[in-house]
C-alpha cells in the first residue's frame, strides 16, 4: 500500500470508531470468499459493517476512540464488525460463528467497556433495539386498546337486550 492510501485507510477506520457504539473482534481464517460475503450481507441487513484491516493500521486509527481497548485483540487474520445498535453486530456475529466454526469471536468493545467472547453471546441475546421499539409500543397501545372495548360492551349489550325484547314483543 502507498503511504496516501494508508493514511486514508486509517482515517476512515477512525471515523468508523468515532460514530460506532459496538465493536466485535473475530478471526476469519479459512473462510471462503461466499461465506464472508455471506457475513457482509447479513451484517448490512441487521445495519452492522464489517472491516478487514491490517492490523496496524486498525491499531494506529484506534487511538482517540472509545473503542482502543480492542487494540489487543489484533493478532493474527481478524475482522472487525461495528453498529451503531448494540445489538446488531454481536447478534449477526454469534449467529454466524454457530454456523461457521472457522469464525471465532475474540471479544470487542461497547463505548469504553471492554468485552469479552461471554459477553459478546450475552449482549447477542438481547433484543434488539427495533423489538425493544415494538415491546414499548405494544405496552403503551394496550391499555387504550382495553379501554376502548371497555366502553364499547355496555352498548353492545344494551342493543343486545334491546333486540331480544323486540323481537319478544314481535313473537307475542
Amino acid at each position: 500500500m502507498e503511504k496516501a492510501a494508508k493514511k486514508e485507510a486509517v482515517e476512515s477506520l477512525n471515523g468508523l470508531f468515532k460514530t460506532t457504539s459496538v465493536a466485535v473482534v473475530a478471526h476469519y481464517s479459512g473462510l471462503t470468499v461466499a461465506q464472508m460475503q455471506k457475513l457482509r450481507t447479513q451484517m448490512k441487513l441487521a445495519g452492522a459493517s464489517v472491516k478487514v484491516s491490517k492490523n496496524r493500521l486498525a491499531k494506529i486509527a484506534l487511538e482517540g476512540t472509545d473503542v482502543v481497548a480492542i487494540g489487543s485483540l489484533l493478532k493474527g487474520p481478524t475482522v472487525i464488525a461495528t453498529s451503531d445498535d448494540p445489538v446488531a453486530a454481536p447478534k449477526v456475529a454469534v449467529e454466524f460463528a454457530k454456523a461457521n466454526e472457522k469464525f471465532v469471536i475474540l471479544g470487542g468493545s461497547m463505548g469504553t467497556t471492554v468485552l469479552n467472547v461471554d459477553s459478546v453471546k450475552a449482549l447477542a441475546a438481547l433484543p434488539s433495539l427495533d423489538e425493544l421499539r415494538g415491546k414499548l409500543v405494544g405496552l403503551l397501545v394496550a391499555p387504550a386498546t382495553k379501554i376502548a372495548q371497555l366502553s364499547t360492551a355496555p352498548a353492545a349489550k344494551l342493543a343486545r337486550v334491546v333486540q331480544a325484547y323486540a323481537s319478544k314483543s314481535e313473537a307475542a
